[in-house]
């Protein structure tokens, strides 16, 4: 096969055309078993702990492991697929995932699975932005746009029937399944993709990959999240405070890398602007909120409410029901008030619902206490997604707009990342397998509701009210639930 580039004079193929079809439907069946793999697992936490002989902090390092790698190499993932071959670097990706998620499905311990997990999370680092940046170099010009919105839709609906597949998995058969049944979308995804896809790469890619940068701040994080889960439930041993203190330093030595190689992982200069510095913050306020929430609800409503897996799943379905057809709508309101209003309203709103969240308790309805506040929280984050890549790429140079979508993601991940180990332990919540969490889950969604709405007055105070909004795509990675490429330069400031 021949190799072609979005930037060397070569065409792409119509979304249309089958080719364009294979292209599309490779990416989805790629970015698929990445976003179901984050979505899927949680219902099945509880279940997992039982039969492994975990407690919390088994839990977290389940969810955590995988988020681990997978938020510290996202940008080393796009940069290698432009740099080595987009097909290639996908591929291989897929081959992994799949090899890692067997691993995961015949886990006899909890150390196998969380190894298992590690590596997952490194090879959705290769998918995730690699199945957006084959679409971006395959389809021609004109018709990005819409493919791109068919891979955002498609591969959110996925994000949003993993927790229901999942449910149902575990009741109907056993938790490994759910990650059994990763293996056969990824091979499927592979065989097209080697059939069907030309190889692409970005031109004059040069000098060094920032391998130094990518493994500091994976280690980086790996101390900061060892000390957090493993100190509240082991004790603050001397040994764990190293761990913390080591990891705290290598984050520091990973800034100073950044500031002195030529070719960064993260390029900081984007940081001095007030209005990027602070849609990050806002997202990662507002994905803090929403990863610990939904870590923690998932245990409560299994472990304290006595619902199955099945049911615990499908009682989120409403949120994600929401947000996958309440996006458009919420995007459309932000191309006529920009990006300012819905990013302050959505995250308050948002937060109210988490506050409900606080209501579900042992006794309560799910109409009485569940719906209404997963209804509500969906509102919020539907209202909140769409705008905030479109305000971080608003604030940098065109020359920095894929780095700048793919730091607000990583923000995002990392968010969730750092919820999951920090808020059960600020909460209070140290349960063993299949306890129930106690009150420290009403104290851990009040905390999430505070967070949420923190990141609106954050928006408030740093998004300008003259920044616009509007779809365009990036070569770059995207959360499930944001737009997949937003940006608009603003001459106004306000």
């Amino acid at each position: 096969m021949h190799t072609s580039a979005p930037n060397d004079g070569m065409p792409g193929v119509s979304a249309s055309s089958a080719k364009g079809r294979w292209l599309i439907a490779s990416a989805v069946l790629g970015s698929g078993v990445a976003f179901l793999d984050g979505t899927v697992v949680n219902v099945a936490l509880p279940t997992i702990a039982r039969d492994l002989d975990t407690g919390l902090a088994g839990q977290q390092w389940v969810v955590d492991g995988y988020m681990l790698t997978l938020s510290a190499l996202l940008l080393t993932g796009g940069v290698a697929g432009d740099r080595y071959g987009r097909r290639a670097v996908f591929v291989g990706g897929l081959i992994v995932f799949a090899i890692a998620s067997i691993a995961c499905g015949l886990a006899p311990t909890i150390e196998w699975l969380v190894v298992a997990r590690l590596v997952q999370g490194v090879a959705a680092a290769a998918l995730v932005p690699g199945s957006l940046a084959l679409v971006n170099a395959g389809i021609r010009e004109e018709e990005r746009g819409q493919a791109v919105g068919l891979w955002a839709g498609m591969s959110g609906a996925t994000s949003a029937l993993g927790p229901f597949v999942g449910g149902w998995l575990v009741d109907a058969a056993s938790w490994r399944w759910v990650f059994f049944l990763s293996v056969p979308i990824a091979l499927v995804a592979v065989a097209i993709t080697l059939r069907h896809i030309d190889e692409s790469k970005e031109p004059g890619v040069a000098g060094r990959p920032d391998i130094p940068g990518a493994v500091t701040i994976m280690l980086g994080l790996a101390g900061v999240i060892v000390a957090l889960i493993e100190g509240p439930s082991r004790g603050w041993t001397p040994w764990i405070i190293a761990i913390g203190i080591a990891g705290v330093v290598l984050l520091v030595v990973f800034v100073l890398i950044e500031l002195r190689t030529p070719a960064p992982l993260l390029e900081l200069s984007m940081f001095r602007s007030a209005q990027f510095t602070g849609a990050n913050a806002t997202t990662l306020l507002v994905y803090a909120a929403l990863g610990g929430a939904l870590f923690l609800v998932a245990l409560q409503l299994q472990q304290s409410l006595g619902y199955s897996a099945l049911e615990a799943g499908a009682a989120m379905v409403p949120n994600t029901v929401v947000m996958l057809f309440g996006s458009s709508l919420s995007g459309r309101v932000a191309q006529k008030t920009g990006p300012r209003i819905p990013m302050t309203v959505g995250p308050v709103i948002a937060g109210i619902g988490l506050a409900l969240m606080a209501r579900i308790v042992p006794g309560a309805s799910y109409l009485g206490a569940v719906f209404p506040a997963v209804i509500l929280f969906g509102v919020g984050m539907t209202i909140t997604v769409a705008p905030l890549t479109a305000a971080a790429l608003a604030a940098v140079d065109d020359a920095h707009a894929g780095a700048a979508s793919g730091v607000n993601n990583a923000v995002s991940r990392i968010a969730g990342l750092l919820a999951v180990a920090v808020l059960p332990a600020v909460a209070g919540i140290s349960a063993g397998p299949g306890q129930p969490l106690g009150p420290g889950f009403t104290t851990a969604m009040l905390i999430s509701a505070a967070f949420c709405a923190l990141g609106g007055v954050v928006a408030a105070f740093t998004i300008r009210s003259g920044t616009g909004f509007r779809p365009q795509v990036t070569p770059t990675v995207n959360a499930a639930c944001q737009d997949p490429a937003t940006r608009v330069r603003s001459s106004t400031s306000g």
